[in-house]
């Protein structure tokens, strides 16, 4: 019997507590597969405004009050709160310092839309506070697990500040970046939040960039194991600026520390057998509640009723990144075939400009919902034929692993992810899950959209490509058993 860990995961976002995107969603599910195989996994997060206290029934802890941080020439006190993880019993505490975290917002000022001016001192307290805070609870993680820019203090810290520390000498950490977009990048004079000594300020510290601090480059130079959420998206980030963002070079040189693991389903959330947002559950042996949610669906947004007919969903941010040029580009010629469409999103405003104009030109085919809607995201994913996923760049990407489930077909670029989740359906051998083009141009697109159309039409074999996919498992049971395995060589290394 292999031994059972214990990990700290350090997040600057959780679900249900506090999200923007899928980082919290990876926060609450990665450890609640972790703590059913029975490791002891802990998470750790800003206390944001946000967070509803009385829902969540956060409670103070004695001796996790009054823990002094050094911050610069500032000694700053913070609490800490914990609580569960709702149906779970994975334990979060909650670093609560209101001047930082008690403000609407979690990284960016909703008044201005841009970043807080304050980041850098903001996460540097995090990744200290939590530190701190390990030392307070006299428990001793064997792993501490850091997510994105806003933890990639925490290991340098760990090979700085607390290096003679006896208490910290067996942890070792694992970084985890989920998009290399975002990088936490602050004029250098935030290094003198760090309290580091003068040597850590020459770029080949692995925190300075261009003369700036770059608390994502801080991670990836001093984690002891690095990954991000796809092989595919592993190999990308080393190969060229267009994905690795400057850190190229840097991954390069630690390639032999630096994995790819695809994120899991939240089979809790999403699954059409137990979900209650569906009109009828089903499963891949009875699919009859898929057409019933099809039906709804379309009676819901007023949608051409005939079922018959193909629809296509996508549920998506509204970025360039996510593909929305290519289906700008085709949309016309999309209308002109014998289908219906749905998309949900919001974004960039010219492409919801666009999409609202296009629902007045084909209102009887066309439906576009500019909104953050969770129910009507399940009602798509179960009701849809079609998830159409174009992304020109997809470090994992869970939407299309839900269409999976749901036994809706994705159309998806060849990238990250994507690449990693799904293979072209072959019809003579009735193997794969979807369809994939390899080329982000909107002719490969819409050849592979007409291609997937026309297997609709033989109802044996898109049952059996249904079928294929809701037979996959893609929970974050696999997932989590090859965190664990990283985890040990990261013990080992």
């Amino acid at each position: 019997m292999k031994k059972k860990l214990k990990i700290l995961m350090a997040l600057s976002e959780v679900a249900p507590f506090a999200k923007t995107g899928g980082l919290a969603d990876v926060g609450s599910a990665l450890p609640k597969a972790l703590k059913d195989d029975g490791h002891d996994i802990r998470v750790i997060m800003p206390q944001y405004r946000v967070i509803n206290e009385r829902k969540y029934v956060l409670r103070d802890v004695i001796r996790l009050q009054d823990i002094s941080v050094q911050l610069g020439k500032k000694d700053i006190t913070v609490n800490v709160k914990a609580a569960f993880i709702p149906n779970s019993k994975v334990q979060v505490y909650f670093i609560d310092y209101k001047p930082f975290f008690f403000r609407e917002g979690l990284y960016i000022d909703p008044k201005t839309g841009k970043e807080f001016s304050d980041n850098a001192d903001r996460f540097t307290l995090f990744a200290k506070g939590t530190l701190e805070t390990l030392k307070k609870l006299q428990w001793q993680p064997d792993i501490i697990h850091c997510n994105d820019w806003q933890t990639g203090l925490i290991p340098l810290f760990l090979k700085t500040l607390y290096a003679e520390d006896q208490f910290y000498a067996k942890i070792r950490t694992v970084f985890t970046v989920h998009n290399f977009v975002y990088q936490g990048i602050f004029p250098s004079k935030c290094l003198s939040s760090f309290n580091l000594n003068d040597q850590f300020n020459a770029e080949d510290s692995g925190i300075l960039q261009h003369g700036k601090c770059n608390f994502l480059q801080a991670g990836l130079s001093h984690a002891d194991l690095l990954n991000t959420v796809s092989e595919t998206y592993c190999r990308e980030v080393q190969s060229s600026p267009e994905y690795g963002c400057g850190m190229e070079s840097l991954l390069q040189k630690r390639k032999r520390d630096f994995f790819g693991i695809v994120n899991g389903l939240d089979e809790s959330v999403w699954n059409p057998e137990s979900d209650e947002l569906i009109p009828k559950k089903y499963s891949a042996a009875e699919f009859e509640g898929k057409q019933e949610a099809k039906t709804a669906l379309l009676e819901q947004l007023q949608l051409n009723t005939d079922s018959s007919i193909p629809l296509i969903g996508v549920v998506s941010r509204l970025t360039m990144q996510k593909g929305f040029d290519l289906i700008c580009d085709v949309l016309d010629d999309l209308m002109k075939l014998d289908l219906s469409m749905i998309i949900l999103g919001v974004g960039d405003k010219k492409y919801e400009t666009f999409f609202k104009k296009a629902e007045k030109k084909y209102k009887s085919k066309f439906k576009f919902l500019p909104a953050f809607d969770e129910p009507l995201a399940h009602l798509i994913s179960a009701g849809s034929d079609i998830f159409l996923m174009p992304s020109l760049q997809e470090p994992c990407g869970l939407t299309q692993l839900s269409s999976l489930k749901y036994g809706t077909v994705p159309i998806v670029h060849h990238t990250g992810g994507l690449a990693d989740t799904i293979t072209s359906f072959h019809p003579k051998k009735k193997s794969g899950n979807g369809f994939v083009f390899n080329e982000p141009t909107k002719q490969k697109m819409f050849g592979t959209i007409k291609e997937a159309l026309k297997l609709y039409e033989n109802t044996n074999l898109w049952n059996k490509l249904i079928q294929n996919g809701m037979k996959e498992d893609h929970s974050w049971k696999v997932s989590s058993n090859k965190y664990v395995q990283l985890y040990q060589k990261c013990i080992l290394k």
